[in-house]
């Protein structure tokens, strides 16, 4: 195969009109949703875990209330984290959303 015969066809406009259905396909697809995002976001406001929202929402408002501080929120933040954590693992409705 020669040269010319390779670059004719990478400049093949057929080829091209090929591809645009494969990207207008991709187009089409809808958006996943995660639904561990919807159980994340009811167990970080579930009276269980308002205290320690609480708390890292306080420390973010002092912390950024200052200008020079080396407080960090990181505490609150991982108490925080923690109890949402706990709240998916007791979760049941995660797994019955899996296929």
């Amino acid at each position: 195969m020669a040269i010319d015969e390779l670059r004719n066809r990478a400049d093949d406009p057929e080829e091209e009109e090929e591809e645009a259905p494969e990207e207008e396909e991709e187009e089409d697809e809808e958006e996943l949703v995660d639904p561990m995002d919807g159980i994340k976001e009811a167990c970080g406001t579930s009276n269980a875990c308002a205290p320690g929202a609480e708390k890292l929402s306080a420390c973010n408002d002092r912390v950024s209330g200052r200008s020079k501080t080396e407080e960090t929120c990181d505490e609150e933040l991982i108490d925080y984290l923690h109890c949402v954590d706990h709240c998916l693992a007791q979760s049941n409705s995660l797994f019955s959303k899996l296929k």
